[in-house]
């Protein structure tokens, strides 16, 4: 045994360059991901989906056939105030629950039947003193992200605040002279006619977490995996006799077993696969069975669940066996740094920054909980996220398989063997 102490380590330099490079990057990296994302989501915000719907019919008006309805929605898509921040979609009812009902539009502004009509009665109205307001109503999505619902719930009722102003001075011109002659809360009423209404445009159940269960229970899928990667890389190792295995103050060694790094991969692969079978099930008995989450088609959830978790191991395993050790800080930066912010769920990809929409492409987070709320919000239609979803999935675990088995086979090829041929580990059993 060497009698220097082990504390003389710390006078290392390399050891303290090494670590406070690694951490060092780690912490500027996580910085970057998470507080840049989502430092300033209005600004970056571009082409948010909304939907823009007029069904109103218009009324008979001095011998002419006028639609407010039209001229506001008209005037709302071509206006230049929010730039290209607001992508108004001009649609009818029918087609916007059925967007909303997918998730791909943050909310909509809706014109309702009978405004022109309702508007044009206030002129009447106002001389008796029981004028009714024609509404605008604003429609709200929390199910495609509470934070891009809320931006479309501004814009939206921005909009309709400056409809009604709008419509307020075409009353007024209209009405000329004779608007002085109304009460003074008729004229305030004449300024600012239309009511702004806002309510839910897909409702959902109360246990959906305000629409963020699909996102959590994507992450807790991602986590699953990425952290069971860890754990069977180490566990096969220790199986095939490469390491040894610390049980409290016992150190444990198998006999050695030479595999090559292909075999290794194939093994601990084998491992993640099944036990996906057993995580995937606990994770949504755990989050519908015990904690009562609002779910419906459980059979594709269970199937979809049990994918993700085997998708996102494997793909974890193939980083820690072409990386080494370093490779569980690839797999927080891939899986989890990166993945969060651009999941598409606390912060609408039109408000995030470039660069991360460019990430969100490809970053197995945003796919999975694109999957997740097709099935829990939008009746697991196809086009609501369910087909991307596994689609990339498919996609990812090819990649996955063609670099993994791709540079461990180059690496065996190459000789890079974990222990070179004539050497054993120590094979002993006693406390450390």
């Amino acid at each position: 045994m060497s009698g220097i102490p082990p504390f003389r380590v710390l006078c290392a330099k390399p050891l303290w360059i090494a670590n406070g490079v690694i951490t060092g990057v780690l912490a500027l990296l996580f910085t970057v991901f998470y507080v840049g994302a989502n430092i300033d989501p209005v600004d970056h915000m571009k082409n948010l989906p909304v939907g823009l719907v007029n069904a109103d019919k218009g009324a008979a008006v001095g011998g002419k056939h006028v639609n407010l309805g039209a001229q506001i929605s008209k005037s709302i898509a071509k206006s230049t105030v929010s730039g290209d921040k607001i992508d108004w979609k001009v649609m009818d009812e029918k087609e916007m629950k059925e967007e909303l009902g997918k998730g791909k539009l943050y909310g909509a502004l809706v014109v309702p039947a009978g405004f022109t009509s309702s508007t044009v009665a206030l002129t009447g109205a106002a001389a008796t003193g029981t004028p009714v307001r024609p509404t605008l109503t604003v429609l709200t999505n929390q199910s495609a992200g509470s934070v891009g619902s809320g931006l479309a719930r501004t814009a939206t009722t921005q909009a309709a605040e400056s409809a009604s102003l709008q419509v307020g001075r075409e009353l007024n011109a209209q009405g000329g002279s004779g608007q002085a002659k109304l009460p003074a809360a008729a004229r305030v009423l004449f300024a600012d006619p239309a009511a702004v209404t806002v309510k839910d445009g897909h409702p959902l159940d109360s246990h959906s977490g305000l629409g963020l269960t699909a996102f959590y229970y994507a992450l807790v899928l991602v986590v699953c995996g990425m952290l069971s990667a860890n754990v069977i890389s180490g566990q096969v190792d220790h199986a095939l006799g490469y390491t040894h295995n610390d049980m409290g103050p016992l150190r444990l060694h198998r006999p050695l077993i030479r595999a090559t790094r292909v075999q290794t991969l194939a093994v601990a692969g084998t491992l993640m696969a099944g036990l996906s079978l057993l995580m995937g099930t606990l994770v949504m008995a755990g989050a519908v069975g015990l904690m009562g989450m609002d779910a419906s088609h459980l059979p594709l959830l269970w199937l979809y669940s049990v994918c993700a978790i085997a998708v996102t191991g494997i793909g974890a395993l193939t980083l820690l066996a072409v990386f080494g050790t370093p490779g569980m800080l690839v797999v927080t930066l891939v899986f989890i740094g990166m993945a969060v912010p651009t999941a598409n769920a606390t912060t609408p990809l039109q408000a995030l920054p470039g660069f991360y929409r460019f990430l969100a492409e490809f970053e197995p987070l945003r796919q999975i909980t694109g999957g997740i709320r097709s099935i829990l919000y939008y009746d697991a239609q196809a086009d609501a996220g369910l087909t991307r979803g596994w689609v990339m999935m498919a996609v990812g675990l090819a990649v996955a398989a063609l670099f993994g088995f791709g540079v461990t086979g180059w690496y065996d090829r190459k000789g890079l063997h974990r222990i070179p041929a004539g050497t054993e580990p120590e094979k002993t059993t006693a406390p450390a």
